[in-house]
């Protein structure tokens, strides 16, 4: 009980009284003068890796540029077969060829037909502009309009060893093609 009322007595003393500030302190200054020796860290002797820099060869997966096709309005031949008793359908005949080394250009040249085979005959031919050793692939189209019919494309032109060429016969010129191809009617000429 005791604690209680001095408590109230020491706080009665500091909220019922005003108090003003008559000088300002100040802390007191000490100098001190130090002397000593610098002492010594310890000393360590690592042994690390050795590391050499340099380059090697390894198989790794790199981007690569994709060409966009984009589509644009051009003209390309049409053909309108009318066969009797048959439906006709619009559709394209492509031709492509992927090619490394040197440019090439390729165009359809002639189609024939013979029974109910076409025969797109284009041909390839080397430029002079060397690809720096990049692949491209060319192509040619002709639209036709006619009913579900057979189709052989055949290049005239050396073939560029490419797994994606294997889609087409070639031959070396028109006088290499055989007798049913060269008897077959010409429909199309370039």
């Amino acid at each position: 009980m005791k604690k209680l009322v001095l408590v109230f007595l020491v706080a009665f003393i500091t909220v019922g009284c005003k108090m003003d500030k008559e000088e300002s302190g100040e802390l007191p200054t000490v100098d001190v003068d130090v002397d000593g020796d610098m002492g010594e860290l310890p000393e360590y002797d690592v042994d690390w890796a050795e590391i050499d820099v340099g380059t090697k060869t390894k198989m790794v997966e790199v981007p690569k540029v994709v060409v966009v096709m984009e589509e644009e309005e051009v003209e390309v031949p049409y053909l309108d077969f009318d066969m009797p008793g048959e439906e006709k359908m619009e559709r394209s005949l492509t031709v492509e060829a992927e090619i490394s080394g040197n440019e090439h250009d390729i165009e359809i040249q002639e189609i024939r037909a013979s029974q109910n085979r076409l025969y797109v005959i284009s041909k390839l031919e080397e430029m002079d502009t060397d690809l720096d050793g990049k692949t491209m692939r060319i192509q040619d189209q002709v639209e036709i309009n006619a009913p579900d019919l057979d189709v052989k494309h055949i290049i005239v032109g050396k073939k560029v060893d490419r797994v994606f060429n294997n889609n087409y016969a070639y031959v070396d010129s028109m006088n290499d093609l055989d007798d049913v191809v060269k008897n077959a009617k010409v429909v199309y000429k370039k």
